[in-house]
C-alpha cells in the first residue's frame, strides 16, 4: 500500500502544474469559478484525501510510543 501512496504523491505533484488551463479564462465552472481555480480546489480536497491515506497507512508507528514522564523527572527538569 505504501508503494501506491508514493506514486499518488508524486502524481498529484506532476498534476499540480496544469500548464493545459493555464491560458482558458473564459472557461467557468458552476458559472463563475474559473476552471484553473476550480482545478486548484479540486487538487486540494484530493492532496487533503492524500495525506489523510498517508497517516492511515505509512504513519511510522513507533513515534506513537511514548513512555509517561515521572514526576520527579519533570521536577528537576528531566535530568537524573
Amino acid at each position: 500500500m505504501k508503494k501506491i501512496i508514493y506514486g499518488l504523491i508524486i502524481l498529484l505533484a506532476v498534476l499540480h502544474h496544469d500548464w493545459w488551463w493555464w491560458d482558458d479564462s473564459d472557461t467557468l465552472v458552476f458559472g463563475f469559478v474559473p476552471i484553473g481555480l476550480a482545478y486548484h480546489a479540486g487538487i486540494s480536497l484530493a492532496a487533503g484525501f492524500l495525506w489523510t491515506l498517508v497517516v492511515i497507512y505509512c504513519w511510522p508507528t513507533e513515534l506513537d510510543d511514548v513512555q509517561p514522564v515521572s514526576p520527579q523527572a519533570s521536577n528537576n527538569g528531566g535530568h537524573a
